[in-house]
């Protein structure tokens, strides 16, 4: 029965914490379901989460797109494509940089039909060993971002999504890369990334930062859907000083990240 207070004004059934973060409710359907709000149409159960724009940019150029649909933000459009690869089917999408942007595009592709997804991005390193372009697979992210809370309980840490983890690692095995399996870290805040946070994260054993791996992750355990990504190293943010290590061309790395990711996504 539901609970009133004195004033007649309804009760939560959530207990009030100090925090409001940690006001975990796993209640289904919330106001605004994502199922209700976007319809499910006819669309691959594949899809590849590509952060390069410039990789959409050319398949879109060299005409290996076909769109699907427009989903929409106060920022505009955000396409959903279709690319023909191995003989399949898959999807295509610039998910927008952030935890909350990128969770919200994912809650509404998942309710298009998409089930099964493999992420290309980039992050940050926290050694300064690790070259530029060495690839990282992120098996769990600390959640030091605000959206996962929403999605799973409180906690430090969210796993990847171990058959998807599995996938990237037979394709980078096939080709013969070099790669490493590890936690990462990810956060909000790029501007608060302190020398301490730093220290702090790598006695974790964080390997990568990046903005929305736990977010992710926590989306598709909540989702019940398959989702892991490829991350490649970028700047060092290992010293007191950060390296944008910009020098160093990312084009052919990206592609290539693009091309791995499609690969294990269609070997779900």
């Amino acid at each position: 029965m539901d609970q009133f207070n004195s004033k007649g004004s309804y009760l939560s059934k959530i207990e009030r914490k100090e925090v409001p973060i940690l006001e975990f409710d796993n209640t289904v359907p919330a106001v605004i379901e994502p199922s209700k709000e976007t319809a499910r149409i006819e669309i691959p159960e594949h899809a590849v989460v590509c952060f390069f724009s410039e990789v959409i940019d050319k398949l879109k150029n060299d005409g290996k797109v076909k769109l699907i649909i427009n989903l929409k933000t106060e920022m505009g459009a955000h396409p959903l494509y279709e690319v023909e690869y191995l003989d399949k089917k898959m999807v295509v999408f610039h998910p927008g940089v952030g935890a909350p942007l990128a969770a919200a595009l994912l809650e509404e592709v998942i309710a298009l039909g998409c089930n099964k997804f493999i992420a290309c991005g980039s992050a940050g390193v926290l050694n300064k060993e690790m070259a530029v372009g060495h690839i990282i697979v992120p098996d769990s992210a600390i959640r030091d971002e605000g959206t996962s809370y929403h999605y799973i309980k409180p906690g430090r840490e969210v796993e990847a999504s171990t058959e998807g983890v599995q996938a990237i690692k037979r394709v980078l095995e096939k080709h013969k890369c070099n790669y490493i399996i590890g936690k990462t870290w990810t956060t909000d805040a790029i501007y608060r990334e302190t020398p301490e946070k730093v220290k702090l994260r790598k006695e974790e054993g964080c390997l990568s930062v990046e903005m929305e791996a736990s977010a992710f992750f926590a989306v598709s355990e909540f989702r019940k859907v398959i989702f892991a990504q490829l991350l490649y190293g970028g700047d060092d943010v290992s010293c007191e000083e950060w390296n944008s290590r910009r020098d160093v061309s990312r084009k052919e790395i990206r592609e290539k990240l693009f091309w791995y990711a499609a690969e294990a996504c269609l070997g779900l």
